[in-house]
């Protein structure tokens, strides 16, 4: 999982500061919608030919890793 998450830069000078892939001026949303939008890896792939198989799985895993935290309601 770590090798995923190093596919996944921040640069404050690039794309607003967004997540993006490898530094490249692909954001991890631009990933997430084509899959939200029901395109399959292959379809994406031959969509954006700089990316890789493995930049798809670390855009998911970095979505999940972000909305994965607790919410604490008050009692």
């Amino acid at each position: 999982m770590t090798h995923l998450h190093s596919r996944i830069t921040v640069n404050p000078k690039q794309c607003g500061g967004r997540p993006c892939i490898r530094g490249m001026r692909i954001r991890v949303t631009d990933v997430l919608d084509l899959l939200s939008n029901g395109l399959g890896q292959a379809e994406i792939l031959d969509e954006m030919p700089d990316l890789e198989a493995d930049d798809i799985k670390a855009a998911v895993a970095y979505a999940r890793q972000r909305v994965d935290h607790p919410v604490l309601a008050a009692a």
